[in-house]
């Protein structure tokens, strides 16, 4: 079996899972390997960013969050419960927890929002479709929205589209590694379940598109995974 008969093949039962949804779903400190081969998403991103980034990044996080919890004696490993109640845990671990734990559960997002240009739905359909174009005028008013949070968004971080509490659609951003199920470190305004979410750190993009941040965000709409999306908006709404 080669390597991308067994990317593909070895996650196909676990489409879905980690988005349904993200708020209650457990997420333990093992990597799950990528959905598809790493130069799949070419010419969009290139393999030899996404080898680094899954293979190198997001296994430090994965690595470095296990170090964490052990130097706490933190029994718990679901990154997702830790993340989202940060203040509960001691204060001398939360930022190594609150870097790394979001490192892990935003990259593990990540991976499975994106997919091969044309292996999919092109934009948002159904229901997620309509409550965009509800909620922002249009698709296209969407993009624009979420492409200025990535671009404005200083240094690292990430955009992101959630679901409220009260089931609204919202566009936010985070800095570094935090997302918008912090409790206490998000604004309470800007917490929710993330549909979508895109890497701003410049690891995500330099090899090929150096500083030029929104050449790479308007490239990134070419392997949105919309079926996966509209699966998260489902299960935040149920």
């Amino acid at each position: 079996m080669n390597r991308r008969h067994f990317l593909t093949t070895s996650t196909a039962a676990l489409a879905g899972s980690l988005l349904v949804p993200a708020s209650s779903h457990a997420l333990d400190l093992t990597q799950a390997p990528l959905p598809y081969a790493p130069e799949a998403l070419e010419p969009h991103i290139d393999a030899l960013t996404m080898n680094i980034h899954f293979g190198k990044h997001h296994t430090a996080y994965i690595t470095k969050l296990g170090d964490a919890l052990k130097a706490a004696n933190i029994g718990k490993t679901d990154a997702i419960e830790l993340i989202s109640d940060i203040k509960s845990l001691p204060e001398a671990s939360q930022m190594a927890i609150r870097n790394n734990g979001g490192g892990h559960v935003n990259h593990t997002w990540f991976w499975k929002w994106m997919a091969p240009a044309g292996s999919g739905p092109t934009g948002p359909e159904g229901k997620l479709g309509e409550a965009i174009q509800s909620t922002f005028t249009s698709i296209d008013d969407f993009k624009k929205l979420f492409g200025e949070a990535g671009v404005k968004r200083f240094g690292s971080g990430w955009a992101w589209l959630i679901v409220t509490k009260d089931g609204k659609l919202k566009v936010t951003s985070t800095p570094n590694q935090d997302n918008p199920l912090m409790k206490g470190i998000v604004d309470a305004a800007d917490l929710g379940t993330p549909i979508l979410g895109l890497d701003v750190w410049e690891h995500a993009y330099y090899l090929k598109y150096q500083n030029k941040r929104p050449d790479y965000i308007s490239a990134w709409w070419n392997v949105v995974n919309w079926a996966e999306v509209a699966k998260g908006y489902a299960a935040a709404k149920a």
